[in-house]
């Protein structure tokens, strides 16, 4: 234990250096002063405390000393008394002010500080990084991502990588209008730190830097059309669209359908989804029965979305698989053990209609139609009657068990409206008031299968290519503010959740169990397949990570 008396000559030395250096007007001759500061650091409690705010301020005046002077920092850092530990950490950003080639190394120890304990510690190493931050963001930035990593370049501590994450999330992209100036300039570098950085990340960090990058005015409401392609650039190398298919990689497919429905708002602002169309047709519409039948309600819903912003040349391509899944989905005729799924059926009229309104004259070797445009790829010479009839066959089984099935829903909407006024639990009344919206639901689906087959049956059908219908789960929701649509991100394990999107906000997939209730009020009527989804908790793969020190 320190002699008090001990103590308080070693504080007034302190003092004494300090003045002198104060008032030097070329400091760095006052080399023995700032020495003794140095050994200061050594001594008693509070010598070390006045010490923790002595060293940096000087630092700058004596770049011989610098190894010597950083590394009696350093200790102070590691001190067991939390008050020096603290105001050791409050002095770090001085030994950057006039001094930036330092900034580097003091972010990489604030950075490991980040896993303190003591929440008055991790407040001062908050405060440090931010005042770093504002000394210098470019490069507070690059070293704070170099903590994040990627493939190249992965980072050495996951618990460590975790809290910057955090911290970015919580600190940095709040302040994004204070902190990144010049805007263009800092907007375009920080994307460029996050691409990067989405070599290697979660479905849940891969939601969080995209919903950034989009909040940026670089990728905003009048950003030109390169900068969607930008973003769906991204996406598509989020979903690994350029990797060989394997239907039993549950990953992948949850990646993929996750990131379609991320990319829909870009589709929307004229970004151009040939990528994934010429993928969905190539390796997962052929081998749409041995997907997980949690995913095939999400890809068809995914696929229904996408259909209106297709390019005529995309549709035609996609079109032909489409009219296969759609045909093998409208049961040929109405028997007793026939299944019809509802909700299949109406996602894939949905997208038949609005590719075949961008390419209309493909259907008549699908489908048997005489659409007229002048081109041999009308091929108006053949006989396709067959399909015609084969086609329309279908339809009309389709409208058969459609109406049946409203009828009962209709008949359920009126008893569950009875049940409702004898209720006695709010329980009860929940439950019932679930039932109703499920019904509800199923029979906004039975209205819109009848709207899209009945002008089908038209040898010159006009297909549907506005918005005059709206899917049942997006009009089931009546969203007030856009969607954040869940993404499912590469390589890391993580959790993502039911549909691949938010539904609550936008209605995108109305999640697993609203799509379980739905399909349960129509199964049982016409025993339409589930096609519920269900919660992933699949990961993707995480390296191994060692942990580092401060030095």
């Amino acid at each position: 234990m320190t002699d008090p008396s001990d103590e308080a000559k070693q504080i007034e030395k302190l003092y004494e250096f300090g003045e002198r250096l104060n008032e030097a007007k070329d400091k760095s001759q006052n080399v023995k002063d700032y020495e003794g500061i140095i050994e200061a650091a050594k001594t008693s409690l509070k010598a070390k405390q006045l010490a923790a705010q002595l060293i940096p301020r000087f630092f700058k005046f004596f770049p011989d000393l610098s190894s010597r002077a950083v590394d009696a920092h350093l200790d102070l850092i590691e001190e067991e008394e939390l008050g020096v530990r603290v105001q050791a950490i409050r002095g770090l950003p001085l030994f950057c002010k006039d001094t930036p080639e330092y900034l580097s190394k003091i972010v990489d120890i604030l950075v490991q500080l980040l896993a303190a304990e003591e929440i008055v510690e991790r407040d001062a190493v908050h405060k440090a990084l931010m005042s770093l931050l504002r000394q210098d963001v470019k490069a507070s930035l690059t070293a704070l991502f170099k903590h994040i990593g990627s493939v190249d370049e992965p980072s050495t501590d996951e618990f460590i990588r975790e809290k910057v994450l955090s911290f970015i999330r919580d600190k940095v992209f709040p302040l994004k209008a204070e902190l990144l100036k010049p805007q263009e300039e800092m907007e375009r570098h920080i994307t460029d730190l996050i691409k990067k950085s989405l070599e290697d990340v979660t479905g849940a960090e891969f939601r969080m830097f995209m919903d950034f990058l989009k909040s940026l005015s670089l990728f905003g409401e009048k950003a030109p059309t390169e900068r969607m392609k930008e973003l769906i650039g991204i996406i598509e190398g989020q979903a690994d669209l350029d990797a060989q298919f394997n239907v039993s990689d549950a990953d992948h497919i949850d990646r993929l359908i996750s990131c379609l429905y991320m990319a829909l708002p870009f589709f929307l602002r004229g970004a151009s989804g040939s990528k994934f169309l010429n993928y969905l047709n190539k390796h997962i519409i052929p081998v749409f029965d041995k997907l997980p039948e949690e995913r095939k309600l999400d890809l068809l819903k995914a696929l229904a979305e996408i259909s209106p912003y297709t390019t005529p040349q995309d549709s035609r391509q996609i079109l032909p698989s489409v009219a296969v899944l759609l045909k093998k989905y409208m049961p040929l005729r109405k028997t007793g053990g026939e299944e019809m799924n509802f909700t299949y059926v109406e996602c894939l009229l949905y997208t038949f209609h609005h590719l075949a309104h961008k390419a209309p004259n493909a259907t008549n070797s699908l489908c048997g139609y005489k659409i007229v445009t002048g081109q041999p790829s009308d091929r108006l010479g053949e006989d396709f009657s067959d399909c015609y009839k084969d086609f329309t066959e279908r339809l009309s089984t389709v409208e058969d068990l459609t109406r049946a099935t409203m009828k009962k829903l209709t008949q359920g909407l009126a008893d569950h409206n009875k049940e409702m006024a004898a209720a006695k639990t709010d329980e009860a009344k929940e439950k019932i008031k679930t039932q109703k919206q499920n019904t509800t639901t199923g029979l906004r689906t039975c209205n819109n299968i009848l709207a899209m087959s009945k002008p089908l049956h038209s040898k010159t059908p006009s297909f549907i290519g506005d918005k005059s219908v709206n899917l049942s789960w997006k009009e089931a929701t009546k969203p007030s503010v856009p969607s954040t649509t869940t993404a499912s991100g590469g390589k890391r394990p993580a959790s993502i959740n039911g549909s691949g999107n938010t539904a609550s906000k936008k209605g995108r997939g109305s999640g697993g169990l609203q799509n379980q209730l739905v399909n349960r009020a129509l199964e049982g009527i016409s025993r339409g397949g589930r096609g519920g989804i269900r919660g992933r908790g699949r990961g993707w793969g995480a390296r191994g990570r060692g942990r580092g020190g401060y030095r």
